[in-house]
């Protein structure tokens, strides 16, 4: 079979990652993957056998406005059908709203969008400051998703399509991102320059959902001799909170790191201090080389992976104070991390699931 996957780009990110070993994935099992991107920048590595295509010149970012999106719909409308000359998609994936938009505008047969964030909580947080362009935002998802079929990474993500996006006649199927153990350890094998001092671990860019805010107050009340590394690319106003707390000595921005994984294993704890995420891929990374997290319980994810093994290791969203105490908690006493059931995120159980969708599309 082959498989497509379309995203905006492979400029860092927890779902472009995802799709990319999404797209391993399947080529590992005999079938061909394509990543198309709609502007060609690339950071991740590419892993081999991967076909990656770019619409536009190398490094040059496209526009997101209306025009920018029929030029970019038009452009990978020609695209497909050159590549489906030589063979035909089975299944095309579009993955986060600006692709979701170009894909559907480009009229591609067989495509699925692949929603890998809560929805819901976007449009909150954009109703606290400006409530009328939550509200065209809000308007705009019901537009583009209602008639598709929908790919949700968790349970969470696809409960907030039918209640607060009021998808309630969509068809969702629930597929989470696959995982490989085996090969995340020999990731983590790779020589890396860890800081001397343990350390405590934090991966995810630089922005209001993430709340560095929140992780740094809760860090601050830690143990003095463990170090905060952030794999977040530096900026004055991260550099500036950090300062503010009196952490430049115990907080260091590592940056965008392509092989993240040494780092992962080499930390006490990995923690997690989102107000919303869709499926948060560094948890289940952290368990799998056995690194202990803790995590807000934020919308969605963490509960449905620590949940039912490690309630213990889950602090309400915004709470500092109890992400702290969960944190030296887990330091103290390092809850058993096997515990955790990561079956459903395997491998061929997640490929399994896009060869369905993939053969009954045809």
């Amino acid at each position: 079979m082959r498989f497509g996957f379309v995203v905006t780009n492979l400029a860092g990110g927890g779902a472009e990652r995802a799709v990319l070993n999404i797209a391993a994935t399947l080529g590992g099992r005999g079938h061909r993957s394509d990543v198309i991107l709609l502007e060609h920048l690339v950071t991740h590595e590419v892993p081999p056998g991967l076909q990656v295509h770019g619409l536009g010149e190398p490094g040059r970012a496209v526009s997101k406005g209306w025009l920018g999106r029929r030029a970019a719909a038009h452009r990978l409308a020609k695209l497909h059908d050159r590549l489906a000359r030589e063979q035909r998609f089975d299944l095309v994936v579009s993955t986060l709203p600006f692709a979701d938009e170009v894909a559907t505008g480009a009229r591609l047969p067989r495509h699925w969008c692949r929603i890998a964030n809560t929805l819901s909580e976007e449009i909150a947080r954009l109703r606290t400051a400006r409530a009328t362009k939550a509200a065209r935002r809000l308007a705009r998802y019901r537009k583009l998703y209602a008639a598709r079929p929908l790919i949700a990474v968790s349970d969470g993500v696809a409960g907030d399509l039918r209640g607060a996006i009021g998808l309630t006649r969509a068809r969702i199927e629930v597929i989470p991102n696959p995982f490989d153990g085996d090969s995340l350890r020999a990731q983590a094998a790779a020589p890396a320059a860890l800081p001397p001092r343990p350390y405590l671990i934090h991966v995810g860019r630089f922005s209001a959902q993430k709340r560095h805010d929140v992780l740094l107050d809760a860090f601050a009340k830690q143990d003095g001799r463990f170090g905060l590394v952030l794999l977040a690319d530096p900026s004055p106003a991260l550099e500036a909170l950090i300062a503010e707390r009196g952490l430049g000595q115990r907080v260091h921005v590592a940056g965008f790191q392509k092989n993240p994984y040494p780092w992962i294993a080499g930390a006490e704890l990995l923690a997690l201090s989102s107000d919303h995420e869709g499926l948060p891929n560094v948890i289940i990374e952290a368990l799998l080389l056995g690194v202990p997290v803790v995590s807000t319980d934020c919308p969605s994810g963490p509960r449905e992976i620590l949940g039912a093994a490690l309630p213990q290791c889950l602090a309400p969203v915004g709470d500092a104070a109890a992400l702290g105490r969960a944190m030296r908690d887990a330091l103290a006493a390092r809850p058993d991390v096997s515990r955790v059931d990561l079956r459903r995120y395997a491998q061929p159980v997640v490929a399994a699931a896009y060869e369905a969708l993939a053969q009954e599309a045809a």
